[in-house]
């Protein structure tokens, strides 16, 4: 019998472990947190909070519990005060950790009863040193958070139907939607219950509570497309078909940091009785298929990058769903403001108010006050925006001035500024452990500025202020977008600074990177007025920031 001879390289070499991918048989871990959580699921730790590290205090905590499966119950450690940017990638984590926590609530579609808002205020006076912030993402986030206060707010979050579980972690965090969904008069379908559905079934699921890297998702209606769909890991948009039915188009595969990727349609029709079952297809092709090798190819962006949307659909059907999708429309092209800012009417005859707080910097006694002003002025139910913005819903016309000029003695704008509208930032060295320059007191004191000296401009224009490369402020799609690192100054020395993207645009184009062009903090409020004049005197009848970007010589961008 003729035998095949084995070449004396294949008989020497090990079995390839590619990309981790668990649906190709790769299942032993790969690196440190694969391993993590293979030895215990996260959503485990729950009850090692409440009986054990609440308990025995901070120095109780296991590590692989304290910086990975804590993360999974929306508890990271937050940046020991002090430490400088410098030293941000220098120091190890146990360095840089302060024995207190950041802690996430998910707000899934940015929704809250009157209720609800009275017990997240209540928990930031209480337990939070009064610190909340509005997140990207609808979310609500406390600072200061010691281990042995935990279990009591859950108790409080949970009695009103609220929690912090899968806010952080590989998991499916949280669904973010219009939030006018249901009320505003002009969207094309209310995904309110699709995105009721998803989390009832599967949040909190050991289904889904080891996934690759983080999944966010997004379902919505809204002709504004406030959901920002093309940078979500999946997006369900709202579209009518040519029978006139209702349904979702589905984008797959979008998502920023260090490597931006715009999501891609699947050119499908989805009914919306359909929607949470090919959410479950979506996000267990990325559990099944994704990269678990390295941290930083993990997203689902890489994968669908690699596949194409064609063999992504193709895997779906064939492999989770078993029934063939309909090919569906694209969505109509969004609005120029993305936001919910400023009156608006209901379908039902009364009005919305949509309205800016600065950068999305609150607190417990503001978010009190912005109840109060919901049950005089409304029926009590408030809305977060992903733009770091607030609703109150449910206003007769007549109230609708006096509401604002209630919210505007608070600082809160129904009719802002450009600049203080469409100013965002993330969480910067305050409390990040990831950044290297202070953001928010930055981005505030930058719009206060820019509205004194242009206090005529009214054009469209977004400034997303970001402490580190991992773009949680969404840089690269902002027309002026500032990724935070230190630079050298005039005198050689080393201080906060920015990188400056410009003319990036959801869905469109990633922000220009022109050569060597960085300032300093201090020099922040003079680049900007300076590049923004220059757009104001050249721009074109309806030419956006964006599309000027592109035709503008270098030197008007410096």
């Amino acid at each position: 019998m003729r035998t095949l001879a084995v070449p004396p390289a294949t008989i020497k070499s090990k079995p390839k472990k590619g990309e981790g991918q668990w649906a190709l048989g790769y299942r032993e871990p790969l690196n440190k947190n694969e391993e993590n959580k293979k030895n215990d699921d996260g959503l485990n730790v729950r009850r090692r909070i409440i009986d054990i590290y609440s308990k025995a205090g901070f120095d109780s905590i296991d590590p692989a519990d304290l910086r990975g499966r804590f993360r999974w119950f929306g508890l990271y450690t937050q940046r020991k005060p002090g430490i400088d940017g410098g030293k941000t990638a220098v120091l190890e984590d146990e360095e840089l950790d302060d024995r207190y926590f950041m802690m996430r609530v998910r707000i899934d579609g940015g929704q809250l009863s009157g209720e609800q808002l009275r017990v997240i205020s209540d928990i930031a006076v209480k337990y939070a040193r009064g610190t909340a912030d509005i997140t990207d993402r609808q979310n609500i986030q406390y600072h200061w958070i010691a281990i042995e206060d935990v279990p009591a707010i859950w108790e409080a979050l949970e009695s009103v139907g609220l929690s912090t579980m899968e806010a952080c972690g590989d998991t499916p965090r949280v669904i973010i939607g219009c939030p006018v969904a249901g009320i505003a008069a002009d969207e094309v379908i209310d995904a309110t219950p699709q995105i009721a559905e998803v989390h009832e079934r599967y949040i909190g699921s050991a289904e889904f509570s080891n996934l690759p890297r983080k999944f966010k998702s997004a379902f919505s209606g809204c002709t504004a497309h406030c959901t920002v769909h093309e940078i979500n890991d999946v997006a369900f948009v709202g579209v009518v078909n040519e029978a006139g039915e209702v349904g979702y188009q589905a984008f797959v595969g979008g998502g920023l940091s260090t490597n931006p990727m715009f999501a891609k349609s699947l050119g499908v029709f989805v009914r919306p009785e359909q929607a949470h079952e090919v959410w479950k297809g979506i996000i267990s092709i990325f559990r099944d298929y994704g990269y678990r090798r390295l941290r930083h190819r993990a997203r689902i962006k890489f994968l669908m990058n690699d596949w194409g949307p064609e063999k992504f659909r193709d895997v779906l059907e064939k492999e989770y769903l078993g029934f063939v999708l309909p090919d569906g429309p694209e969505p109509a092209a969004p609005l120029p403001r993305r936001d919910h800012v400023g009156i608006h009417p209901q379908q039902d005859g009364d009005f919305y108010v949509g309205f800016a707080p600065r950068v999305g910097r609150v607190n417990g006694n503001l978010l009190g006050v912005i109840g109060d002003l919901a049950e005089r002025y409304g029926s009590g139910r408030v809305r977060t925006t992903v733009e770091q913005k607030m609703i109150i819903l449910d206003v007769p016309e007549g109230n609708t001035e006096p509401l604002a000029a209630a919210l505007a003695e608070h600082d809160l704008q129904v009719h802002p500024s450009t600049f203080r509208r469409q100013t965002m930032a993330c969480t910067g060295i305050e409390f990040c452990k990831l950044a290297i320059v202070e953001t928010k007191q930055r981005a505030m004191d930058l719009m206060d500025e820019l509205e004194k000296r242009l206090p005529d401009f009214d054009q469209p224009l977004t400034i997303n202020v970001n402490g580190c490369p991992n773009a949680c402020a969404r840089i690269q799609v902002a027309d002026i977008g500032l990724k935070g690192q230190l630079v050298v100054d005039e005198n050689g020395d080393q201080v906060e600074g920015f990188q400056i993207h410009l003319g990036g645009q959801v869905g469109a184009t990633f922000g220009k990177k022109v050569r060597g062009l960085k300032t300093t903090s201090d020099g922040l409020t003079d680049y900007v007025e300076r590049v923004v004049r220059a757009f104001d005197a050249q721009r074109e009848e309806g030419e956006t920031f964006a599309a000027w970007v592109q035709r503008a010589d270098d030197a008007d961008l410096k």
